[in-house]
């Protein structure tokens, strides 16, 4: 090939394009939403021990919460390549282009989630330590295989899902306490209105894949909906709760009280308008739910901190 028509890739260039493709790997935006949650634990537990926030401590519990939790993602993305390539919204990701060799892909994933797993050991505790490769091993080896099988996948994951805030708690209170429980709760709760909707809109892409989430088997959307509006009722009460523990004060407890109806109000629209999931306007009001949570949860979780109490 001549040199006028080689097609040139500067190293600036190849560095931007690996750049990217760890970024897709490690689910950085999902990898921050993880981090930021478990800020808000670190943060809340801080408070309660009536110590600084701004501690290096608190750089040591994100930075390992943070490694593990995108080392999970690149290991699932790696399980589920043959499942991302199915689908139009994953099929572009490294591993399923080729862009990125499998080997490369685990490698850093096993390497990120083992080594943010002794980091926070060595930095902060062994409990948030173990707690933190267990939510991995659990991520990994039961929500991940379940998604080929049954909708309870939903379920288990929301379990994984649901520790970032517990394990920032720990990683500075050093133990599990029923403030961190409460925290685990509203994201474990946040879940299945947040998921729900992804897989409502995308359930010809997940169907395609083989992954049976509930909006894909339940065809009428009945369940899906009754699921929806009952975690959210769940959640508000939840956050209500908060208050009354005195993790937070009559501030957090009204704003939650507006956020939670506000929230519970575009799930009830969705449910109510009993359309099966999909297309039209089912998806347009999925959709809404959709961003309903993600405004949601650094909301609530932002004003917590703001408003939070030495108890």
């Amino acid at each position: 090939m001549s040199a006028a028509g080689a097609t040139l890739i500067s190293p600036g260039s190849s560095f931007r394009l690996l750049l990217r493709d760890y970024s897709e790997l490690v689910k950085t935006r999902i990898t921050l939403l993880i981090v930021m949650t478990a800020w808000c634990g670190f943060y809340l537990g801080a408070v309660k021990s009536g110590v600084s926030s701004l501690s290096g401590a608190l750089v040591h519990a994100l930075l390992g919460i943070g490694l593990a939790a995108g080392g999970t993602a690149a290991l699932n993305e790696a399980m589920e390549r043959d499942l991302d390539g199915r689908m139009r919204r994953t099929a572009k990701r490294p591993l399923v282009t080729g862009r990125m060799s499998l080997l490369h892909g685990v490698l850093v994933g096993l390497s990120m989630v083992v080594g943010g797993s002794v980091y926070l050991g060595l930095s902060d505790n062994w409990l948030a330590a173990a707690l933190t490769f267990a939510t991995s091993v659990v991520y990994l080896l039961a929500y991940t295989p379940l998604k080929r099988v049954h909708p309870v996948c939903t379920l288990v994951g929301a379990f994984p899902g649901a520790m970032p805030p517990l394990l920032g708690w720990v990683a500075i209170r050093g133990r599990l306490e029923w403030e961190a429980l409460v925290l685990f709760a509203i994201v474990f709760f946040w879940q299945f209105p947040h998921f729900h909707s992804i897989a409502w809109m995308y359930r010809e892409d997940y169907e395609r894949a083989g992954i049976r989430m509930l909006p894909v088997v339940d065809a009428d959307g009945r369940s899906t909906a009754r699921e929806i509006v009952a975690y959210l009722g769940a959640l508000l009460l939840t956050t209500v709760a908060a208050a009354f523990l005195g993790m937070a004060g009559k501030i957090y407890l009204i704003g939650a009280v507006l956020l939670g109806a506000g929230f519970f109000w575009v799930g009830w629209r969705l449910a109510a308008g009993q359309l099966p999931p999909g297309k039209g306007e089912s998806r347009r009001l999925a959709r809404h739910l959709l961003q309903a949570s993600v405004l949601y949860l650094p909301a609530l979780l932002a004003l917590m901190m703001l408003n939070a109490t030495v108890s």
